[in-house]
């Protein structure tokens, strides 16, 4: 069982920058794939970024790519998302989620994922 708790929203002005962050429990997190998605008011969940359990490479979601960056810590079992160059349109709660040797191919598809945290708020003001 991993439990997820993201924090570092809030209320932003356009350009500004926000770092969230999701803490795991577990003393496995390094096997886990870990991905932010976000969901805004009548909207679906989207995939944002996703960091891979082998080898770490990362994955993009193409509204964000050369603003947003994902990384890990496995030594805090933390995974932080670096969001700069916020725009209106980045409005949304934003969830961290894991699953356990997830392969790289299949990041962004929110269904494949058994553990998510509870969200973030994300506004950003124009």
């Amino acid at each position: 069982q991993v439990q997820l708790l993201e924090s570092g929203g809030g209320l932003v002005q356009t350009g500004g920058s926000l770092r969230l962050s999701c803490a795991a429990s577990g003393r496995t997190f390094s096997n886990y794939a870990m991905s932010w998605f976000r969901q805004a008011p009548g909207k679906e969940r989207e995939f944002v970024a996703g960091i891979a359990w082998s080898g770490g490479n990362t994955y993009y979601g193409d509204s964000v790519k050369g603003r947003f960056t994902i990384s890990r810590d496995n030594a805090k079992n933390t995974v932080y998302l670096q969001i700069d160059s916020l725009k209106p349109e980045d409005t949304a709660v934003y969830y961290c989620a894991a699953r356990l040797y997830l392969s790289h191919s299949t990041l962004s598809d929110r269904t494949k994922y058994n553990y998510w945290g509870q969200g973030t708020q994300v506004t950003v003001s124009s």
